[in-house]
């Protein structure tokens, strides 16, 4: 089934949702006809009189709670989405980031049930706002560094507030790690998997109690993935004007690897009798990932030799967070409630690694030994006053302060011998972040609703170049932001979301420090390829700005469900893309092909987003009870500095479809689930010169839970059911030469059998 046909099935599915429901709302059920029938004819006739009845007290159940997940979502001024712990349990995932790709509009990059950062409207690297416990994640952290055990919900705005941050083009997601309460909790789960003969152990543990006015939750997880992945990069050389091909080589490589994690999370809480809270969240995160690679270059065109026959890389990545929050609650005189946060978090993390490079023959051609070491440690405070005032204002204001220091080391040798002595070494990078903000939600009636805000924001960034001087960076950013909600009968759970907004994403402390990486494949000595380019980074870059808009149209279902279409536009200006150029370097005798980030002018992004969460019986009468997931998501770009066709954003795919459904089987222990995530394949021109491409991505999912009691359940889950092979390829035109680089990716099936425990 084509990409097409697909978009076309899935969004006539959920316009045909759409217009049941409408159908639904508007139409008289027989049994309302019934009783207004019946109404009419006891006016018509005489009036009875009615026997005497004893008068019986009215018994009224007052309950208390958080709200659900739907009424946070329908309650919010600003547009979010909301996802509880009985979401994020459903589908029994093992890492956050198979939970984030179900959502409306998220992407990740990398060959299907391989996860990847998530990505909101299909954007590239950073332009998705990472919070966790609505603290920005620090540099290197990965959300599969979380599990599902450690999360109490996820937020994910589409639009920026001024309180939650506007470096945040595409969106936020915000992970908010499990909360205390006074219901004791005691939850393990034990499991492993298994993917391409490799195994994966897993063990997750959760626990919270509470004694008086403390209450603590207390989350842990112990994970060994073991894999393999197999990958063929060929890379060919094109005459234009021929036809012919000069040079054709493949690569092959095996890779296995094994990773030992430990995840640790607390949330320490206290409240005091007068409503004060204070909370202290300490948290780990660790992980090394052993990594062992046996690769094979084949020649079989081509006037220069290939520079070795095989190989083997060994390496090794470490990588280590610790994190203390610290939150207090109170009330200050005049009815202000007074919320402070600061933090500090030390993250660490080293590679090794040893290329070893042979001919044919087995003799050693070429070794290179790599080790590198960074050093990143941040410091925030940050503070919020809010009040209810007069006519339904939710007044709040707030700053942040934020200092970040990063400290590189890195040493490459070559047979025994520095390549980049001058550019090696140690290398460190700072920046301070001060920002102040605004923002007034306003129930202006029982129709509108306004959430207004203005956010000022400053970054100053110092860094060390290459060639041993100092740059320094200034950038300034005011975002105003304003959000509408509309109910056209406040009686309805209909209604209509619009946001103006502005927002922006920094360029990275690695992008601006302008430290040279050489490609492993051709040491400094010889001449590398367009495919192959040494990176380095850009101590100019501006950030990029961006003017967006969002409409949404709601309509919230009686017994739960929501269906919504959003349609939304940014206009991107200093939009950042890394470009590949031939530089002459000072590192070797030959001018080199070199990538580095550059703002190379103005972008324009659109989609719309049609989400559809219900029960099968709510649209079609006497259906099985059926919960049924769905979204699609279809985007579009432009860059205008770059010609067409397919002049989009880097990595933003043309759409995205999910479709998940579950159901408890009536009179059995047993619950099934499945799940359908569809990104078609895309092509991105990237410059005059350079185009690249991404290959089709489908991952079904499939659970299997057996409820044996309230307290213990298996469940058995199978991802990537159905593998396909991913293809992705890389091509630039020099002259009348095209160098081609394509690389297919192996994907397997993963199942993995768990066993869940209530202690």
């Amino acid at each position: 089934m084509g990409p097409v046909k697909l978009h076309l099935l899935l969004g006539s599915a959920i316009a045909l949702v759409f217009a049941q429901a409408l159908f639904a709302q508007t139409a008289t059920s027989p049994a309302s006809a019934a009783s207004a029938a019946g109404a009419t004819s006891a006016a018509s006739a005489p009036a009875a009189r009615p026997p005497p009845a004893a008068v019986t007290p009215q018994r009224v159940d007052i309950t208390g709670g958080r709200e659900s997940d739907v009424d946070q979502r329908r309650q919010s001024t600003a547009a979010k989405i909301v996802i509880g712990r009985e979401e994020i349990e459903r589908f029994g995932d093992s890492t956050v980031g198979e939970v984030l790709k179900r959502l409306p509009g998220v992407t990740t990059q990398g060959p299907p049930g391989r996860g990847g950062p998530p990505r909101m409207r299909g954007l590239g690297a950073g332009y998705t706002q990472i919070l966790i416990d609505g603290q920005r994640a620090p540099a290197g952290f990965s959300v599969d560094q979380l599990t599902p055990e450690q999360l109490e919900r996820i937020e994910i705005f589409r639009a920026p507030t001024a309180e939650t941050g506007a470096r945040a083009i595409g969106g936020t997601i915000n992970i908010v790690t499990r909360e205390g309460f006074k219901a004791r909790l005691n939850d393990l789960r034990v499991g492993f998997g298994h993917e391409n003969g490799k195994t994966t152990p897993g063990l997750f543990w959760t626990h919270n109690n509470s004694d008086g006015n403390f209450i603590y939750n207390l989350t842990a997880g112990l994970f060994s993935p073991h894999g393999r992945n197999e990958t063929a990069i060929t890379t060919v050389d094109e005459d234009l004007t021929t036809g012919l091909l000069s040079r054709q080589q493949i690569e092959h490589a095996t890779a296995e690897f094994s990773r030992l994690g430990l995840n640790l999370n607390g949330r320490l809480q206290w409240r005091g009798e007068d409503g004060d809270v204070l909370m202290l969240m300490p948290s780990m995160f660790a992980t090394q990932v052993d990594t062992q690679t046996r690769f094979s270059l084949v020649q079989s065109l081509g006037s220069t030799p290939a520079l070795y026959d095989h190989g083997l890389t060994d390496s090794r990545n470490q990588f280590g967070t610790l994190r203390l929050n610290g939150q207090w609650r109170t009330r200050i005189p005049g009815e202000f409630r007074l919320e402070l946060n600061g933090g500090a978090s030390t993250s660490r993390g080293n590679h090794h690694s040893l290329r070893s490079e042979l001919d044919s023959a087995g003799t050693l051609v070429r070794s290179e030994k790599t080790d590198g070491d960074n050093l990143e440690r941040s410091v925030s405070l940050n503070g919020k006053i809010s009040k209810l005032l007069p006519g339904d204002h939710n007044f709040v204001s707030g700053w942040e302060l934020e200092s970040l220091r990063r400290s590189e080391t890195r040493v490459s040798l070559q047979n025994g011998i520095k390549q980049l002595s001058e550019f090696e070494d140690n290398l460190s990078a700072s920046s301070t972040r001060v920002a102040v903000y605004g923002q007034d939600e306003w129930a202006l009636n029982p129709k509108w609703s306004l959430h207004a805000g203005l956010r000022s924001e400053s970054i100053i960034t110092r860094g060390e170049n290459s060639d041993g001087s100092a740059t320094r960076n200034r950038s300034h950013v005011v975002t105003p932001l304003v959000h509408l909600l509309f109910k056209p009968d406040p009686k309805v759970r209909d209604q209509v979301r619009i946001s103006l907004t502005r927002s922006y994403k920094s360029p990275t402390l690695g992008n601006l420090v302008a430290r040279t990486s050489i490609h492993s494949r051709y040491p400094a000595e010889v001449a590398n390829t367009p495919t192959a380019p040494d990176r380095a980074g850009n101590p100019n870059l501006k950030p990029e700005l961006a003017t967006g808009i969002d409409v949404a149209f709601e309509r919230y279902l009686s017994e739960g469900g929501v269906l919504s279409a959003n349609v939304f536009a940014r206009h991107l200006n200093n939009y950042i893309r890394n470009v590949t150029a031939l530089e002459t370097v000072r590192y070797s005798p030959f001018a080199r092909y070199v990538s580095r980030p550059q703002n190379i002018g103005d972008a324009l992004t659109s989609g719309i987003e049609l989400e559809a969460k219900f029960r099968l019986d709510q649209v079609f009468s006497g259906a099985p009870r059926i919960e049924v997931r769905s979204n699609l998501s279809l985007f579009s770009s432009r860059v205008n500095q770059v010609p067409g066709p397919d002049n989009r954003l880097d990595q933003q795919p043309k759409g995205t479809a999910n479709l998940a459904a579950d159901y408890r089987l009536r009179g059995t222990p047993l619950s099934l689930g499945a799940s359908l995530n569809y990104t078609p394949s895309y092509r991105t021109q990237v410059s005059e010169i350079q185009a690249v491409t991404a290959g089709t991505k489908r991952q079904i999912d499939a659970f299997a839970l057996w409820v044996f009691d309230p307290a213990m359940q298996v469940r058995l889950n199978l991802s990537n059911i159905a593998p396909n092979d991913y293809l992705s390829s890389n091509a630039l035109d020099i002259g009348t030469v095209r160098e081609a680089a394509s690389t297919l990716s192996k994907t397997y099936v993963n199942w993995r059998l768990s066993l869940e425990l209530k202690l």
